[in-house]
């Protein structure tokens, strides 16, 4: 066995708080992490473009006094574009130009200007740029994603932006510059959906408009290509086995808190078919991939979890409903998601989730402790149990028929080492459960057997898997669906 330490699955909840302070300390493997995220294509940078609306100075009313418009100034102009000039390197893939003035600038010439930008941001600035005829001129904007950034005592405006509901764009009405941040995190992913591209291994499992490439192209801009495992399996043939040891070794055996089931080689053959898929997914451009053969031989679990590390996605069964939102998520909340085979307990008002295929690596970069365990229905492979952080925030989503987001937000209430279930399990709290087990899928999703469902197992993919991510992105979801065009059920309270 080598390097490998047995640990007893009774203990790996007793010293996974030590271990968690231990791996939390690996800043070089976040940062080994990056640099393997390099490898893959970049993605261009969202173009957003930036329009202050607003006047300023006197001007003579219709009694023909001279009127003093309240304004900011350009005080502030000068803070803001200083405050999206620190956001723009935060973020490091959005890019803002523009930043005309309306009035004085011509709407005409500014909309041409605006027409390749992927987006638009409106900031309001004075007590009197905000009247309905203002805003019909900028209709041109929304004709893209757009946020509207209102702040208070920006005039009387606000009273139309209701109009504007049904368009592709985030309404605030708020003094906290912050609420920029998420808005404009939003803002570039329809522009990154564009440029991403999923590999479906032997065909996408899913919801019918999910499984359909142009549906997908149309609704969302990504790029959905069916491929045969037979492709990553000869491209396995080609992998140095001396690369696929040392990739076992450094990612998984020795940050390991220890080994179970698997051999050393079992270990090492997941690592050579995680090493193939990458070298496929960088050759095709792709950022996801879904698997319908992931039970094969070997099995794909390490390699969803490794991917979903590095802030790709991979996910199992060939799940394209959960490989998308998972997608949303990267993009818009830079978190990894975990697809779980959920189940309600009432008892506790709350929701266990487990599957096999968990990521390691939090949003901040560290790796949470994990066990290398055989898979659990089948009792081979290799996949992991990873121990969750309990008190922690986390959203349960998943977006079905490219339309409608299910999503519970709740706490990580306990982890648990059940031989019932898959390896890797934590309860998770919700606001009512047993409102959420009669409400399962908030009638989005199409029943087994039902018209235009495309098979028996196609119906209960989409029922059964969710994604849960760390953080509570409820509020973020709904935004993001105004710009990307879904509605959010939440399926755990009554609407």
């Amino acid at each position: 066995m080598g390097s490998i330490n047995k640990v007893n699955r009774r203990t790996f909840l007793g010293v996974s708080t030590t271990a968690g302070l231990m791996l939390a300390g690996q800043s070089a493997g976040g940062a080994a992490a990056a640099s393997e995220r390099e490898e893959w294509p970049r993605l261009r940078p969202a173009i957003i473009y930036k329009l202050f609306i607003g006047r300023s100075g006197a001007r003579v009313n219709a009694a023909g006094r001279s009127v003093q418009y309240l304004t900011w100034g350009e005080e502030e102009v000068t803070k803001m574009n200083n405050y999206l000039g620190d956001l723009e390197k935060k973020l490091g893939d959005v890019r803002f130009v523009g930043g005309e003035t309306i009035p004085t600038a011509d709407v005409a010439e500014v909309a041409a200007k605006a027409a390749s930008a992927d987006a638009m941001l409106l900031i309001w600035l004075s007590g009197h740029g905000g009247d309905y005829a203002t805003l019909e001129k900028l209709s041109f904007g929304l004709d893209k994603p757009a946020v509207s950034f209102f702040q208070p005592f920006s005039g009387h405006g606000w009273m139309w932006h209701q109009q504007w509901k049904n368009r592709k764009v985030v309404l605030l009405s708020t003094t906290d510059w912050k609420e920029l941040d998420e808005a404009v995190s939003l803002l570039r992913v329809p522009a990154l959906m564009k440029q991403t591209k999923i590999l479906a291994v032997n065909g996408p499992r899913g919801t019918k408009a999910a499984c359909s490439p142009e549906e997908v192209k149309k609704k969302l801009g990504a790029d959905l290509v069916t491929i045969k495992n037979e492709q990553i399996l000869e491209l396995a043939k080609s992998i140095d086995p001396k690369d696929a040891e040392a990739e076992a070794e450094r990612y998984w055996i020795k940050p390991a808190i220890g080994i179970l089931e698997p051999t050393r080689q079992e270990i090492i053959d997941s690592a050579t078919y995680y090493l193939a898929v990458k070298k496929l997914m960088i050759e095709e451009k792709a950022q996801g991939i879904c698997s319908a053969a992931c039970m094969g031989n070997p099995r794909g679990c390490l390699t969803f979890s490794k991917l979903n590390d590095l802030g790709l996605v991979g996910a199992c069964e060939g799940d394209i409903d959960s490989t998308l939102t998972m997608l949303l998520f990267a993009h818009a909340f830079r978190t990894p998601g975990f697809i779980t085979d959920p189940v309600i307990d009432e008892a506790k008002n709350a929701l266990v989730q487990f599957h096999c295929t968990s990521f390691t690596r939090r949003p901040d970069g560290s790796r949470m402790p994990f066990l290398i365990r055989n898979q659990t229905d089948s009792g081979g492979g290799v996949a992991l149990q990873v121990q969750w952080q309990v008190g922690e925030p986390i959203t349960m989503a998943k977006l079905v028929n490219l339309d409608t987001m299910l999503a519970v937000p709740g706490k990580i209430t306990e982890t648990s080492t059940s031989p019932l279930a898959c390896r890797t399990q934590f309860t998770q709290s919700v606001r009512d459960a047993r409102h959420l087990f009669l409400n399962w899928g908030g009638g989005a999703i199409v029943q087994p057997g039902s018209p235009g469902d495309l098979s028996l197992y196609a119906g209960a993919m989409p029922m059964l898997h969710r994604a849960v991510f760390y953080g509570n992105h409820l509020r973020g979801l709904k935004r993001l669906g105004d710009l990307v065009g879904f509605k959010v059920i939440e399926e755990d309270i009554p609407t």
